[in-house]
């Protein structure tokens, strides 16, 4: 009778999954909140405050500098403290915040809110999320648990801007965000100062802040490192300009706007598909020579955009072809800075990176406009993604064949990861 108990027994679940539908949860509402929604409302708002969506785009821009700015002392603050208190208190006041914005009348208010939103999504978006679930999983299920959160948040647009849209049509731009505002607080809010914990560890590995710091200075002199910074910038300045002027490129193309907005509108579930392209072949294939490939057709995309974009035909493929490198990032660069560096001091590194990365995002798109301004067209805007593109290549591949880093890198890792560091 025990025996047969002992054997029907289930076991427990292990808590990471736990955070990992979480974050499932959180990350597809906060991004529809606090990121998505002002796309929606974009216009709504220039119209109310008497002022261009120039200016209120620059508000938007606004926020992605500010969450660059604390990417680095976020990241030190997760391998310090865990991510519940930060977690919690920037979901509180993406909230909060989101309020106060649909109550702005003026666009030095707006762009202040906008720096607080910033900073809530610092806190509390995909960077600390990625660092809480690097810590809980182990390199055989961490791309799992990555994915099934990241598969599940891609579809925050999908949920919400219809949903923006709705609200706004029907209360107006200030009472939708009130809405939003509601949700949000009452979905992450609990769900994050409830479930969200640190990882289990023994008190003799625990690691020491000396530790991390090694760590971490053991990557800044790390040639691979700032191989992998080169790629991902220039990567997401590619991202963030194609995002911004395709529907423009398009339109300017002969295609009507219905057609344009529909084309590009399959970036985001492109993006689903090419990250699970990513998890089923990195199975077989090295990690970087599978992100090299995809950001290669990502190149060969968009420099043939100006030549095949003219057809319905030929823009879906490049349009294709772009859009299955677009998550990519999201799942490569945690596996492979997790891999190289182990999770000791994983969300410091991973903030240091983030930073430029952030940056590069929030440029790209005025670089572009100013370059298609000077021009007059859009075939030097895309080209100029293609070759981001084609830098982003460089940048993995020299990641991966560069010299083996100092023996002090490898002394630092062994001492705060207790491994050879999983050099790869």
């Amino acid at each position: 009778m025990a025996a047969t108990l002992t054997s029907t027994t289930r076991r427990p679940v292990f808590h990471g999954w736990r955070i990992v539908a979480v974050f499932a949860v959180t990350q597809t509402a906060g991004y529809g909140c606090l990121y998505y929604t002002f796309a929606v409302l974009l216009h709504p708002i220039a119209a109310d405050l008497h002022t261009t969506t120039t200016a209120v785009t620059g508000a938007i821009t606004t926020a992605l500098l500010a969450s660059a700015a604390v990417a680095v002392p976020v990241g030190r603050w997760l391998d310090r403290h865990g991510g519940r208190a930060l977690m919690t208190a920037g979901s509180a006041s993406g909230a909060a915040l989101l309020a106060a914005c649909s109550q702005v009348r003026t666009i030095w208010q707006l762009y202040a809110v906008f720096v607080g939103l910033g900073l809530a999504m610092g806190a509390a978006l995909y960077e600390p999320a990625t660092a809480v679930i690097v810590s809980w999983f182990d390199p055989a299920r961490r791309s799992k648990a990555l994915l099934t959160m990241i598969v599940v948040a891609g579809f925050a647009s999908t949920i919400f801007m219809p949903l923006t849209g709705l609200l706004e049509h029907r209360h107006g731009w200030r009472t939708t965000l009130l809405i939003l505002a509601a949700v949000y607080a009452t979905v992450a809010v609990p769900l994050h100062a409830l479930v969200v914990r640190r990882p289990p560890t023994p008190a003799t590995r625990r690691s020491r802040v000396a530790d991390r710091r090694a760590l971490v200075g053991a990557a800044m002199r790390d040639r691979r490192f700032w191989c992998l910074a080169v790629a991902f910038v220039a990567h997401g300045a590619a991202m963030s300009a194609m995002t911004v002027h395709l529907v423009g490129f398009l339109v300017q193309a002969g295609h009507p706007a219905t057609f344009a907005a529909t084309v590009a509108g399959l970036l985001g579930v492109l993006s689903v598909t090419g990250r699970l392209i990513l998890t089923g072949a990195q199975r077989r294939i090295r990690l970087h020579r599978v992100v090299a490939v995809v950001f290669t057709v990502q190149a060969a995309a968009a420099l043939s955009l100006p030549f095949a974009g003219g057809t319905r035909t030929g823009a879906i493929v490049a349009v294709t072809g772009f859009g299955i490198g677009f998550g990519v990032a999201s799942l490569a660069t945690p596996a492979l800075l997790a891999d190289r560096y182990g999770t000791t001091a994983y969300a410091s590194i991973a903030g240091t990176l983030a930073a430029p990365v952030t940056l590069a995002k929030a440029g790209a798109p005025l670089a572009a406009a100013a370059l298609y301004t000077s021009t007059g067209g859009y075939t030097p805007v895309l080209c100029a993604i293609g070759v981001c593109s084609l830098i982003a290549v460089t940048g993995i591949l020299a990641r991966a064949t560069s010299a083996p880093p100092h023996a002090t890198v490898a002394c630092a890792t062994v001492n705060a990861t207790g491994t050879d560091g999983a050099y790869i």
